[in-house]
């Protein structure tokens, strides 16, 4: 397949699932846009997976081009009608895009924590064989607060209550990270506004021990990468087949 990849900053790229897609064979294009590369043409991708950031869904004057990359995103689920995914910001953007709203929490949910499946989540084929906890790995200070038309939660916390979503038939967002490699904390903790959110939530010393905490989680994380790599390649090719009937 043909994967569309948005990027936000150059740190926060699909980690663990380029390995996955190089060793199936498929292409992949990153867009880094917030360097200024241009959106290219839609028609010729089966998938499109944005990735995280450190800015917001609403900070449109201080990142004009989350203007065309919203308008982007709309096409790509409503009018192309092909499968979608997103994570952190990119599980924002969807929402925010198709009419969900996303706001800041009381406070960033950052490090390890556990989410739950929903009866959705159970039954979504994206999510096939995945058990009804999942360990992950957190680092947002804003959250999808309301769904979109069409929406349904797949995964859930204390914290944050809409973790995963599915809007409409295929397109999901997941608000934790499933990506990350054995860098993905040494990386992001040098970004000012991440290391903010990581220290605000943790604290400084537990802050410095997140890369030791995560490092042991890490092969449980990359079979979970697997796992929904393998779901998610399943689908893409039954929608592909479907749009060449």
């Amino acid at each position: 397949m043909r994967i569309l990849v948005f990027q936000h900053l150059d740190v926060e790229h699909p980690g663990v699932f380029r390995d996955l897609w190089d060793a199936s064979g498929h292409q992949w294009l990153p867009v880094e846009l917030d360097a200024g590369e241009p959106i290219p043409p839609l028609e010729g991708f089966d998938l499109l997976a944005v990735m995280g950031g450190p800015m917001d869904v609403w900070q449109e004057e201080q990142h004009p081009w989350l203007i065309p990359e919203k308008a982007a995103i709309r096409r790509w689920v409503r009018e192309l009608n092909r499968p979608y995914l997103g994570i952190c910001l990119g599980h924002q953007l969807l929402a925010d895009a198709l009419g969900g709203t996303v706001e800041l929490m009381q406070r960033p949910e950052v490090g390890l924590a556990t989410i739950e499946l929903t009866d959705a989540g159970h039954a979504d084929p994206l999510l096939a064989g995945f058990p009804a906890m999942v360990e992950t790995l957190q680092w947002h200070g804003a959250e999808v607060s309301r769904l979109p038309e069409g929406g349904v939660v797949l995964a859930a916390n204390a914290a944050c209550p809409i973790q995963a979503m599915r809007i409409g038939r295929q397109a999901w967002g997941f608000q934790y990270h499933m990506e990350i490699t054995p860098s993905t904390v040494a990386d992001w903790g040098l970004i000012p506004e991440y290391r903010a959110s990581l220290e605000t939530a943790l604290g400084a010393e537990r802050a410095a021990g997140l890369a030791a905490e995560v490092a042991p989680k890490l092969p449980a994380f990359r079979d979970s990468a697997e796992l929904l790599a393998a779901n998610l390649e399943a689908l893409v090719a039954q929608a592909s087949l479907k749009r060449s009937a």
